[in-house]
């Protein structure tokens, strides 16, 4: 199916909305803030005077890389609270929705190089779920009586080791008869390209996580930009571990691996990371030097150890606790039976003397010869 069928199916699916007048549109309310009086209240709080700090002409862009400023995450919740309030009005549709909710969505677009964004409050898990109902809906507006037929509905193609919100999220539209599921091998194009070229179905969606979170690995962007042309599948990435952290300008792992185009949906949490160049480094310095103090072939900040049984992760996991480290043993149902690991995620927060103290700690109860950095061998069921 070409990518035009499926702009031609959402706005029919709109046009069905409106003419049953469903259709919901955000307006934004404009929040006035008193520079004057948050001005003084932060002067009084923060004992800041013009003799401490240099003055700047309005709002500049800035980089920590150049500008060094310590200043505690708590300092701009206050400042915001005084000149804003805090906490939502109330939902989105009613009175939730700001002109900084606009302005967010409007930087994150170009962030990520798409024509719009949708905040909200959710977690990606609920925004994955969501977004997975949506998708199946499209079906279902289109349908007479709202009830497609099999051929009509919208195939969902999951990699078999896709976060558990994806996965319940389909199952929750396949339970509303809007979606046929189809999982496919890990990162296995061969078999997702055989099971694309079998399905009747026109509409077809491809979802993937962009980085795995319990495996520490990336999607194959590339080879999947290939099937999407070839194919024409709505391509959705969970990129909720490559926000702000893969990419030149943090745009994520579409970005990293300049595919940005091919993506059609992409859902991500903004609270994970902060967007300064410095940090994007220094989390890729830290991936450098834990490959170099250990030998292992670490792709991602996200670490997986794999050590076997439960007993040996737990085993891992307590000494790695009693050594200073909070490292969580990940055991099934998480990971399949005998894949329990270890699960590291490096931080910009992390110096290389932390990691060589944990490196250190880590070699008493593992053997990094005979360590397996992931597994692939797992396979969700829908």
């Amino acid at each position: 199916m070409e990518m035009r069928l499926w702009d031609h199916c959402v706005e029919e699916a709109l046009s069905k909305l409106e003419s049953l007048k469903l259709i919901r549109s955000l307006r934004p309310i404009h929040l006035p803030s008193d520079e004057r009086r948050r001005s003084i209240e932060m002067e009084q709080e923060f004992g800041l005077n013009s003799d401490e700090f240099e003055v700047f002409d309005g709002l500049q862009e800035w980089d920590r890389a150049s500008v060094e400023v310590e200043m505690a995450e708590s300092t701009f919740q206050r400042w915001a609270a005084l000149a804003h309030g805090m906490g939502p009005k109330g939902s989105a549709l009613i009175c939730g929705y700001t002109n900084y909710h606009r302005l967010l969505e409007s930087c994150l677009a170009d962030l990520k190089s798409k024509e719009a964004v949708v905040s909200t409050l959710w977690c990606s898990l609920e925004a994955n779920m969501a977004l997975m109902t949506t998708l199946g809906s499209v079906g279902s507006l289109l349908a007479a009586g709202g009830k497609p037929l099999k051929d009509d509905r919208v195939a969902i193609f999951s990699d078999s080791l896709n976060h558990a919100s994806i996965i319940d999220g389909i199952r929750l539209a396949e339970r509303q008869g809007s979606v046929v599921a189809f999982v496919y091998r890990h990162c296995d194009m061969s078999h997702l390209n055989a099971l694309l070229l079998r399905c009747p179905m026109k509409k077809k969606v491809v979802v993937t996580d962009s980085l795995f979170s319990m495996d520490g690995d990336f999607a194959p962007m590339g080879e999947l930009s290939k099937l999407r042309k070839r194919h024409g599948f709505l391509l959705v990435i969970d990129d909720a571990h490559g926000m702000f952290v893969c990419g030149k300008n943090g745009g994520g792992v579409a970005e990293e691996f300049n595919c940005e185009s091919d993506v059609d949906i992409c859902v991500a949490a903004v609270i994970v990371a902060q967007k300064e160049t410095w940090r994007r480094r220094a989390i890729w310095k830290r991936v450098q030097d834990f490959h170099a103090l250990t030998g292992l072939p670490v792709t991602s900040p996200i670490i997986s150890l794999v050590v076997g049984s439960e007993e040996k992760a737990l085993q891992a996991s307590w000494y790695l606790l009693k050594s200073g480290f909070h490292v969580t043993a990940i055991r099934p149902p998480t990971v399949p039976p005998n894949s329990c690991r270890l699960r590291v995620t490096l931080s910009a927060a992390h110096t290389l003397d932390d990691l060589k103290k944990f490196t250190a700690a880590l070699s008493e109860c593992i053997n990094f010869r005979d360590m397996s950095v992931r597994s692939t061998n797992g396979h969700a069921r829908l």
